[in-house]
């Protein structure tokens, strides 16, 4: 039986905790978890120590991130000889065959060597769903196959491959982490998986959806974590989107970054749009500006990071 460890990264979770952990405790496939804490103040901790003393907690003073935390979760399960890490999120829980299921759908994988993450169906927390937000990644990031004739027909087959999925629900080989390494703690929370994806195809590796295992991620049935209050407020989120979106582009190992190109870009916009009347584009770019400049050599360190360090972000060799 391989040995796989589910590693969650918890903030105030008491909302999910009891589906969360019991779900673990049900599976068919026996599972380690590391939990790392990020400082909850709403009894996650006590709770999860109470009543799932089998979970290997990891307690910080203070909140790192989703990516960093989730990376001293990997590299605990690493040194214990994890062969699959499945990156959960807190909010989230898995059906008794769920890993059962991945586990089948990798040993039936043609070239095993070839799979970066396997993914399973998210479902929303009413469990009869698909998660509004894995859909829309379906739909949007399905690769040339015929998953959707194939759902229609009742003729789903094994495995899929996909261009990307959200990390709520990630089944990451042991090779994946030698190769691709952790997450890149240069985003706190937010843009994680998109970035990470982008590294997992650039080495070649594959996202294959897995659409006879399900799990339910219980996330907010919304394209906004909070409905904004007015429409200065959805603008600023969406200009944050728009930052979010050039900080991944600009990180991924396939994409020609350089510096000197970046801020020509810049500069053409930020005067174009001024000259056509659009000053609040301008102004726009120009703060985009102000930001990136600050940033650029940390990137550009980021990226080389990603590119040529042995396992990416995370320490495996103690």
């Amino acid at each position: 039986m391989p040995n796989v460890y589910v590693i969650i990264i918890t903030y105030n979770a008491m909302k999910w905790a009891e589906k969360c952990f019991n779900s673990l405790k049900k599976s068919s496939v026996p599972l380690k978890c590391i939990v790392v804490d990020n400082g909850s103040t709403d009894g996650t901790r006590e709770y999860i120590q109470n009543y799932f003393p089998e979970v290997e907690l990891i307690l910080s003073d203070s909140n790192l991130g989703f990516g960093k935390a989730n990376n001293i979760g990997i590299e605990k399960a690493y040194r214990s000889h994890a062969d699959f890490f499945y990156i959960m999120n807190q909010d989230a829980w898995i059906f008794e065959d769920s890993v059962e299921k991945l586990l089948e759908a990798y040993n039936m994988y043609p070239n095993k060597d070839s799979i970066g993450i396997l993914s399973p169906m998210h479902l929303d927390g009413s469990e009869k769903r698909l998660d509004l937000h894995f859909e829309n990644y379906l739909g949007r990031y399905t690769k040339d196959n015929r998953l959707f004739s194939d759902m229609f027909a009742e003729n789903v087959q094994k495995s899929y491959e996909i261009n990307f999925v959200n990390a709520a629900h990630w089944f990451v080989p042991r090779k994946t982490i030698e190769k691709v390494g952790g997450f890149n703690p240069y985003f706190f929370y937010g843009a994680e998986d998109y970035e990470y994806i982008n590294r997992v195809t650039y080495f070649g590796m594959k996202i294959i959806l897995c659409p006879k295992s399900k799990v339910v991620h219980d996330a907010v049935q919304s394209f906004h974590k909070e409905e904004p209050k007015d429409d200065a407020e959805l603008l600023q989120q969406k200009r944050l989107s728009i930052r979010m979106q050039r900080e991944t582009r600009y990180l991924n190992p396939s994409y020609h970054y350089n510096i000197k190109n970046e801020k020509k870009e810049f500069y053409s916009n930020i005067i174009k749009l001024r000259l056509k009347g659009n000053v609040s584009e301008s102004d726009f770019y120009l703060e985009q500006y102000k930001y990136f400049i600050k940033r650029f050599k940390e990137i550009e360190n980021a990226r080389n990071v990603s590119i040529t360090a042995k396992h990416p972000f995370l320490n495996l060799d103690k």
